[in-house]
């Protein structure tokens, strides 16, 4: 008894010193080879394991510092209070105002999710409608999804940018700005997305891409790189992006005549 107390604190000291683990790094703690053994140690003590990768990360029921969405993000692993990926997407889903789309649902948990909420929709967990142009992802229950349907639609219709005195002009608006981001160049215009999601707040990188009609993935990079500091000032695109450079060919100099 006393040896299987030492096994499992050994577990235990190893994931308060490191926050999470995987199996490998838990089976050399425990000095095992065998899966079956470490989860038996891990019940023990209460453990939790990844919604990311697989859930091949794990780490003690009380270390997660869950934010209010019930998520922890430690090194390259997510965790849940949900717990797996699937069960999480369902829960953000039902407690979302206006329903997800895949975009929010993946910004916010920095994993793709779009097989997950296929699962979801086919177990009949959660629904789906289509908002403009786009699959809203929905509580099952009819009276809270009409509610999240409504709501969503409501603010698609009330999309703006509410810039000072331009905001009863939504034509002249719409125009101005797709003038104004016609004239940036690539980098420029990835950095205005980004600051405007960063401005825009939840869901931001959704709505931007959809107003500016640019990849989510490219406002999430201008975002990212504005948060770490990592724009460039000197640089467009990075080191070795762009078509490749075309050399002119000259033409070969023309022989002197015979008769020179």
């Amino acid at each position: 008894m006393k040896a299987a107390q030492f096994e499992a604190q050994a577990l235990a000291k190893l994931l308060h010193k490191k926050k999470i683990a995987t199996m490998d790094e838990l089976k050399e703690a425990l000095g095992t080879q065998v899966a079956m053994t470490v989860f038996r140690k891990l019940k023990q003590l209460g453990y939790r394991s990844s919604f990311s990768h697989g859930g091949a990360y794990y780490t003690l029921q009380q270390i997660p510092a869950y934010d209010e969405r019930g998520l922890w993000h430690c090194g390259p692993a997510g965790f849940s209070r949900h717990g797996t990926l699937l069960a999480t997407c369902e829960a953000l889903i039902q407690e979302a105002e206006a329903g997800c789309l895949a975009s929010e649902l993946k910004s916010l948990l920095g994993v793709e999710v779009k097989g997950a909420l296929l699962q979801l929709v086919r177990q009949g967990r959660i629904s789906r409608s289509k908002v403009a142009g786009r699959y809203v992802h929905c509580h099952a229950q009819p009276a809270p999804r009409t509610r999240q349907l409504l709501q969503r639609q409501s603010s698609e219709q009330q999309l703006s940018w509410q810039l000072p005195g331009l905001q009863s002009m939504p034509g002249k608006l719409s125009r101005a700005l797709a003038l104004f981001v016609s004239l940036l160049n690539e980098k420029q215009r990835r950095l205005f997305a980004g600051l405007e999601a960063l401005r825009w707040g939840r869901g931001g990188v959704g709505g931007v891409a959809q107003l500016l009609r640019m990849d989510p993935a490219t406002v999430a990079r201008g975002r990212r790189e504005l948060l770490e500091g990592k724009a460039d000032p000197e640089r467009v695109r990075a080191p070795g992006a762009g078509r490749k450079a075309v050399q002119k060919k000259r033409p070969n100099s023309s022989r002197p005549s015979s008769g020179s």
